[in-house]
């Protein structure tokens, strides 16, 4: 600095304030000037800044501030802080205790870059001490400059360990005093800047410099996340109060993706942190020592958790749909939370009280969170595409859960999909649960559990997700609108037909559900197992459903379904195969009965006069499967049912070979349902036909048969211990229900072997001939399995982590099976329809003809069956009632009547 200049100075340091405030109009101009031209020493610079700020502030009118100091001296001061920086940046790598020059240089620096805060701080100091709230235009460099050197300080502080490379201590007290300084100095300037106020009026130019506070203020919170949780927060909280309260101004401007971001990235931090904190007080053992350093700690973290999650929930609130872009970043912020808490498997064991806090920091908010982010597109795209598993699919049923009372376009959104191919992909909501569902193999095979919903004088229970899920599920459905029901039809049309049963059942859950409030479906239902081959995966799901909803039909809906789909009609089978003839009315259920057993009769004569050929076996085991689901569906079938059905028994296995059985597969389903019948009606069944059947069981079994019809050989076996065999066939009996025993005892499949020994164990409880139970047990290993099974003797435990690795290779398994069978191109459905029949009318009259052909059966099956009371063929032994002639003489009345209208 010049002679003149440094003269200047030290006379102006003997000056009054007086003196001051009288030659401020000649001296700052020359001290400026002198800051900006001449001055090449940080101390001399430091000394003008001092002066200034000191000396000649209080007496600059409030107006003149900008234009006359501040965009005059401190620009200046940013470059010097930013040159100190770089100094102590090219000079550390020689800081050592025996170099003590440099040890001086680098602490004088960072006293030099106190005093500069210092400086700051006294302007920010004078401008709030000033009764009138400044305008932005009076102090436009202040805040720029300011913010630029705090996070330059930051910054340093953060990163001294790294810089001062082991000898931190030669210079931490003046670090911590820079900090402090820094931390006095920005509380002093956000006091500043929230008594600012700018109307809708402002200029661009003002908008643009908050603006830059607040991405200023972003850049600070990035550095300081790790220095200080109370500065950090107050950052945050006064970031976000300067965006909201000049929202109508700011947000066209914002970077909103970047803050949404970065508190979504702080909130994760905050909640990994109370997970790791937890994790190290339980295994320190240490969650019962409230007062411990951890546990503080823990507590510090959980209340930044709650705070993080607050606050972004605040800002997605009023700037959502400038959010639109960070939707995908939301998406991973749920599951990354919900991954870390039941029932997920990657949960970790934490004390009940940690958990609870955590809980209440982070998984709370997320209802709220959740709340705020359904009405974006964007969001509802990331959700609804098929991908993820547990944390998704818990994520989608409380999107469900939170649509209740939305505005139409969100509805829209969530539940219809894609509307345009070129859009991207948005399933609806319901296929996206089913999708997401199926692809829980593993957490619904261990199972995982859920909180239960609250009944009112009940405790809340633990429950399966598939319970959940359904409760759910049928929870949206009583309040879904109308014109959505097509689209979930739909949805369980897709799910029932898919390959995963589990899925399939949670469909027809809420289907049966649905039928309560609409039956459009129904007839789909009935004609679509109708054309399913029987033997396919779809033919056992949509048969799963068809067995419930049999029970929803009213008596008149019944009576349709016998209409449409007489059971007398060889084609029409495939549909009472899965009809349960419980569910049936009475009337109507003596008519299927009447039915089946009369076309199964048919179709065994007329196979037994075209020769038995083998071409028409196929035809045979349909109607035998339609007679096996008459003779299972009811629980006490009615004689003449057990007479017709025992010819045909009887008839059939008289014609079973041996030898015809090794070389024909389709006659193994014949002897599979031969087996189930007879276990049925072994009570009927004579014993040389039973004989017969061991004989075919022999050769079957010897010849390593399929699963399946060993199943019904066990069933049948098993039925053997409800009789007694007369002696004259027990020599024939006896030994092969011994001999088959044995052989199906000693299965290596565990799956056959457990089915093996809860049949003999069965057996054994009911049959008479103990003798079969000893001869089957000849081999000791086999007697073993046994006794240990009936003891309920269990092997080695399978550990937690063994059993949860084995259901993962498992859960490979299934999914490569599934795949394979929906990969098929011999499955009778490929796609679902896309298009669900019409919403239900009220039945159309037949024509007239069909009209009499349907009330002439109903009158004449109800004849027959009083035909069969009168002649004492059923088990009642009463006799006709003595109203019955009179009743029936008005019948013949009624009968001669219409007889003489027809003609």
């Amino acid at each position: 600095m010049s002679q003149t200049n440094t003269s200047l100075l030290d006379e102006v340091v003997q000056w009054s304030q007086e003196t001051c405030r009288q030659e401020l109009k000649s001296v700052l101009p020359k001290l400026t000037i002198s800051s900006l031209m001449f001055s090449d020493s940080w101390d001399d610079h430091i000394r003008i800044l001092k002066i200034i700020t000191d000396m000649f502030l209080p007496h600059i009118d409030l107006s003149d501030l900008e234009d006359e100091c501040f965009s005059k001296i401190l620009p200046k001061a940013v470059t010097m802080f930013d040159s100190m920086m770089k100094e102590i940046t090219d000079q550390v790598g020689g800081l050592s205790s025996q170099n003590t020059e440099l040890c001086a240089l680098l602490r004088n620096i960072l006293q030099a870059m106190m005093q500069i805060i210092d400086a700051l701080s006294t302007c920010v100091r004078h401008v709030g001490s000033l009764e009138e709230a400044p305008d932005l235009d009076s102090i436009r460099s202040l805040p720029a400059c300011i913010l630029k050197i705090l996070k330059e300080t930051f910054q340093h502080c953060k990163d001294s360990e790294v810089v001062y490379c082991g000898r931190l201590s030669l210079v931490a007290d003046l670090l911590q005093g820079l900090f402090k300084e820094a931390y006095s100095l920005q509380k002093g300037l956000l006091e500043l800047l929230d008594k600012i106020c700018l109307d809708n009026s402002a200029s661009d130019e003002d908008v643009s410099d908050i603006v830059t506070v607040i991405h200023s203020l972003l850049d600070i919170c990035s550095v300081i996340s790790n220095l200080d949780v109370a500065l950090h927060a107050n950052t945050w909280k006064f970031l976000i109060k300067t965006s909201l309260k000049y929202q109508s101004l700011v947000e066209e401007h914002l970077h909103h993706s970047e803050i949404s971001n970065s508190l979504v990235d702080n909130l994760l931090t905050s909640f990994h942190n109370c997970v790791e904190l937890a994790e190290q007080i339980k295994h320190a053992g240490l969650q019962e020592a409230t007062q411990s350093p951890e546990y503080k700690l823990f507590q510090k973290s959980a209340k930044m958790c709650r705070f993080f999650a607050n606050t972004l929930i605040h800002y997605i609130k009023e700037f959502k749909f400038f959010l639109t872009k960070s939707c995908s970043c939301f998406h991973q912020l749920y599951l990354q939370i919900m991954s870390k808490f039941p029932p997920s498997l990657c949960t970790p064991e934490l004390p009940i009280a940690l958990s609870q806090e955590l809980n209440a920091a982070a998984l709370v908010p997320m209802d709220a969170f959740l709340l705020q982010v359904l009405p974006l597109r964007p969001f509802a795209e990331a959700v609804l595409h098929p991908e993820h598993e547990l944390p998704h699919c818990l994520l989608l049923v409380s999107v469900m859960g939170q649509l209740a009372g939305q505005p139409e376009e969100v509805l829209q959104l969530w539940y219809a999909g894609n509307q345009f191919s070129e859009e991207n992909i948005r399933l609806p909501l319901f296929q996206a649960i089913f999708t997401s569902f199926r692809r829980c193999y593993t957490e619904r095979k261990v199972p995982v559990l859920l909180p239960g919903v609250m009944l009112k004088g009940q405790a809340q229970v633990q429950v399966t997700l598939h319970q959940h899920i359904c409760v759910h599920l049928c929870a949206s459905v009583a309040w879904l609108p109308p014109e959505y029901f097509r689209v979930l039809e739909c949805c369980l049309v897709e799910a029932v037909l898919q390959a995963d049963t589990q899925t399939a059942l949670l469909a027809a859950d809420v289907w049966c559900f649905t039928a309560r409030l609409s039956l459009t479906c129904l007839s789909w239902c009935f004609h679509s197992v109708k054309a399913c081959a029987t033997d396919c995966y779809q033919s056992f799901h949509l048969g799963m459903l068809l067995k419930r909803m049999v029970f929803l039909m009213t008596p008149n809906h019944q009576m349709e379904l016998v209409s449409h789909f007489p059971p007398s009609e060889v084609e029409n089978l495939p549909v009472w195969h899965h009809v349960l003839l419980r569910a049936l009315s009475q009337d109507i259920c003596r008519q299927v009965v009447t039915e089946v057993t009369g076309l199964t009769q048919k179709m065994l004569t007329d196979w037994q006069n075209g020769g038995y050929k083998l071409g028409q076996v196929g035809k045979v085991n349909a109607v035998l499967m339609s007679l096996l689901s008459v003779v299972r569906g009811q629980s006490a079938p009615e004689e003449q049912c057990v007479l017709s059905s025992m010819r045909i028994v009887t008839q059939l296995w008289l014609r079973m070979s041996p030898d015809q059985l090794r070389t024909h597969p389709v006659l193994q389903w014949t002897l599979q349902l031969l087996l189930s019948l007879s276990a049925i009606l072994v009570k009927h069944i004579e014993p040389h036909i039973i004989c017969q059947a061991l004989v075919c069981l022999d050769d079957v079994v010897s010849q390593k048969c399929a699963d399946w019809l060993l199943l019904a050989a066990l069933e049948f076996l098993c039925s053997l211990g409800k009789i007694f065999v007369p002696p004259d066939s027990q020599s024939q009996i006896l030994p092969r229900l011994s001999s088959l025993f044995g052989v199906l005892l000693a299965e290596e499949s565990w799956l056959l072997h457990q089915h093996t020994l809860e049949a003999f164990s069965q057996f054994a409880e009911n049959t008479n001939h103990e003798e079969v139970i000893s001869q089957s047990l000849s081999v000791e290993e086999t007697k073993t399995k046994v006794v240990n099974y009936l003891s309920k003797t269990v092997n080695a435990q399978e550990g937690d982590e063994l059993r949860l690795e084995r259901l993962k290779r498992e859960t490979q398994q299934i999914k490569q099976h599934n795949e394979k069978l929906e990969c098929s191109k011999e499955k009778p459905f490929n796609k679902p329809p896309s298009e669900v029949p019409c919403p239900k009318r009220a039945r159309q009259e037949n024509s007239a003809e069909q009209e009499y052909s349907r009330y002439v059966q109903t009158a004449e099956s109800a004849l027959k069956a009083l035909q069969a009371l009168a002649d004492g063929k059923t088990k009642s032994s009463a006799p006709p009632p003595q109203w019955l002639e009179s009743r029936l003489q008005e019948l013949q009345t009624l009968l001669t009547h219409i007889s003489t209208q027809s003609r």
